[in-house]
């Protein structure tokens, strides 16, 4: 008889693509891994990886037990959860990834909210940016993450994972105070043609949305300084040294020297929480979803927004 745990160390090893993928993902050693591995192939007397280079890839037999041993552990993650509802315990452990302004905005309410509800449930908090916790929600290595997308490039989402949608996050431009349009409510994003930008880095998914909502109206950005953190992109605009859009979520103290103005048409980015449909009827999973959609009161949701794979 197959074992399950066997199984699932090839599933890890499938889908990370390395036995130190595998071994990372089941916090396990490398030589763990290539054990059970071992020990598995004399089970189903098939060789299932084959050297390649330095590494292993999965030989045929390997790529289709590996098929097999994800539906399998899609199954009983499913059959956990339905028994886990039937007791309707809101307890055990329970991993949750927020992209940064999140984990800082919105998940330090939400996680007292948990604890001070249900004492016996274990939530721990990751800051993950959506394309590395995703992957990591698939392999279940994630039971809940909290993502973002843009009305113009929405994310991707790969079968059997469901969404909420938890509210809009509109962004205004963080000016100088001495800068001419630093004293109007309002700015039309052409009206920052000329302007000095200072962003994320490059490849990072708000300088990617920044600069293709420019150049949609026209705009080159120049983009002087970048910085990942809001607090510092924030200090380099009270140095008078650009500007910076910013999102309300997480929006630290504004330092002296700074004013924000709204942009029209206002640009807002999709917050959203994320879970495997097998683990849907887990208390635990269904209790997070309800705090995290009830944790921003006064935030609203677009009409416009397309909600595919929400089953809450």
């Amino acid at each position: 008889m197959l074992n399950l745990e066997r199984l699932r160390v090839l599933h890890a090893v499938a889908t990370t693509g390395s036995v130190v993928g595998g071994a990372r993902t089941l916090h396990v050693t490398t030589s763990a891994v290539s054990q059970q591995i071992a020990r598995l192939e004399r089970e189903v007397g098939q060789p299932l990886v084959e050297r390649q280079g330095r590494g292993i890839r999965l030989t045929e037999a390997g790529e289709l037990l590996a098929r097999e041993a994800d539906a399998l552990l899609t199954h009983v993650e499913r059959i956990e959860a339905d028994f886990a509802g039937h007791r309707g315990q809101v307890a055990g452990r329970l991993t949750i990834a927020a992209f940064a302004t999140a984990a800082r905005g919105l998940m330090p309410a939400v996680l007292r909210t948990l604890r001070g509800r249900w004492p016996d449930l274990e939530a721990s908090l990751s800051e993950l940016e959506p394309h590395e916790a995703i992957p990591m929600l698939v392999r279940a290595d994630l039971d809940i993450a909290v993502a973002q997308d843009w009305p113009d490039s929405p994310l991707p989402l790969p079968d059997g994972i469901s969404r909420l949608a938890l509210f809009d996050d509109p962004f205004d431009i963080a000016l100088p105070a001495d800068h001419p349009l630093a004293g109007r409510d309002q700015v039309k994003i052409t009206e920052l043609a000329a302007q000095d930008w200072i962003s994320w880095s490059a490849g990072q998914i708000c300088h990617d949305w920044l600069a293709h909502t420019l150049r949609s109206y026209g705009v080159e950005p120049r983009i002087v300084h970048t910085a990942s953190e809001h607090p510092t992109q924030l200090a380099l605009v009270a140095a008078g040294l650009g500007a910076a859009v910013v999102p309300r979520l997480g929006r630290d103290l504004v330092p002296t020297g700074v004013r924000f103005v709204e942009i029209h048409p206002q640009p807002v980015r999709w917050v959203f929480a994320l879970w495997r449909d097998s683990s849907a009827a887990r208390p635990a999973v269904r209790a997070t979803l309800g705090v995290l959609r009830d944790a921003v009161p006064g935030r609203t949701l677009a009409a416009r927004r397309p909600l595919p794979h929400s089953r809450l």
